[in-house]
């Protein structure tokens, strides 16, 4: 459960660069909401803190208990139909504590857990990933988790976990003939959905994920107006940022976020805080630390000492990089809007906390690389 490790072969470089985007983070969300500051600097801390406890737990013993993983991931879900607590007309979150109690949304850890389920049922079936029952039971295992999110409703983290699956099949070797057939079919039956979510009233989605979709495809139609203008702001706040932005804590009325002009400015829309007080400058540097979290990520997957190490490092940087690419296209106009938080940066406790246990895994993962045996580092000429 516990080894022995060398501390030069903590990745110290992926510590910083997680320290210093959420410090980022914390200032962004003290500026848009002040009173949510202190709450994200705790999850802040505490993320960190625990990080560096999963860190040294080996990965490949928690993993041999990846049907529990499984199970308990399917419980939590279904527990937010059996209690969950409804916000918006979407039961995702879980209430602990009563009134004065904290909310939990389980679809943030579900994502963590899929993850290294997969990571674990995919290496066991290397050798047969290829055959067609393989294949299929693993959609199946997908299916049941994502059936339940579909449920709450949450089309956002159905797409997430969606497109993270398939490019976790995909590291773990899925033939390139089987992504091509796997293509030829889904983007014909994705134009075939998108027609008759926009052009009948046949009830595929909720009517206000479709309201979303029609006011991103006619954001000139009045009808809609109320849904594009706080893209519309949003990209405002964006622009007005200029090169170095107007700085943290501004007071200016005319400031779409002091104004008041973007609904959810902590979380959904983090990014146009980041630009309209940061400037063209502070956003390069959002931008750089993510990607080279998903880079570190990615370089100690490719050193994994076997495929779940890699599938690990791989289903956190793609997780990274998929919703902070969503996120910022969000705020930018070039997505309909889907609520979907920026890693590290938005407010949100569950998807902090959640993103840290996730690279503690990583950081396990990191530790024991291919150079590592029991404990005990290969010679250094054999580097």
């Amino acid at each position: 459960m516990l080894r022995h490790y060398k501390l030069k072969d903590y990745n110290f470089r992926l510590v910083l660069l997680l320290a210093a985007i959420s410090t980022i983070g914390v200032l962004l969300v003290g500026s848009a909401e002040p009173s949510l500051q202190f709450k994200q600097m705790i999850g802040m801390i505490a993320g960190l803190i625990l990080m560096i406890i999963i860190s040294l737990f080996d990965y490949s013993w928690v993993l041999t208990f990846y049907w529990v993983i499984y199970l308990i991931n399917i419980a939590m879900l279904l527990l937010v139909i059996v209690i969950g607590s409804t916000k918006k007309g979407a039961s995702r979150w879980i209430t602990i504590g009563g009134a004065n109690g904290f909310q939990f949304q389980p679809t943030e850890l579900a994502k963590i857990l899929l993850i290294l389920f997969f990571s674990m049922y995919l290496m066991k079936h290397e050798q047969d990933l290829n055959t067609f029952w393989t294949i299929l039971k693993a959609c199946i295992l997908l299916f049941i988790p994502l059936a339940l999110v579909i449920r709450q409703p949450d089309l956002k983290n159905t797409i997430t976990i969606t497109i993270l699956f398939c490019i976790i099949m995909y590291v773990a070797g899925l033939s390139y003939k089987i992504i091509g057939g796997v293509i030829v079919i889904a983007v014909p039956l994705v134009i075939i959905a998108l027609f008759l979510i926009t052009q009948t009233d046949m009830k595929i989605i909720d009517d206000y994920q479709k309201q979303r979709i029609m006011s991103f495809l006619h954001s000139d139609n009045e009808e809609y107006s109320d849904d594009v203008i706080q893209q519309e702001n949003s990209i405002t706040a964006i622009g007005s940022g200029r090169m170095t932005g107007k700085g943290l804590n501004n007071n200016e009325v005319s400031s779409s976020n002091k104004g008041n002009f973007v609904a959810e400015i902590q979380n959904d829309f983090i990014f146009a805080v980041a630009g309209e007080e940061l400037g063209f400058v502070g956003c390069t540097v959002i931008l750089l630390l993510l990607f080279f979290i998903c880079f570190e990520c990615v370089r100690m997957g490719s050193r994994a000492k076997d495929l779940s190490g890699t599938l690990i490092c791989s289903g956190m940087a793609s997780l990274v990089a998929i919703q902070s690419f969503i996120n910022i296209c969000v705020a930018t106009g070039l997505f309909p809007n889907t609520g979907t938080p920026l890693p590290f940066v938005s407010y949100g406790l569950t998807s902090l906390m959640s993103l840290y246990i996730g690279m503690g895994f990583v950081m396990n993962v990191g530790l024991q690389n291919k150079y590592y045996y029991g404990g005990i580092l290969r010679d250094e000429r054999f580097r």
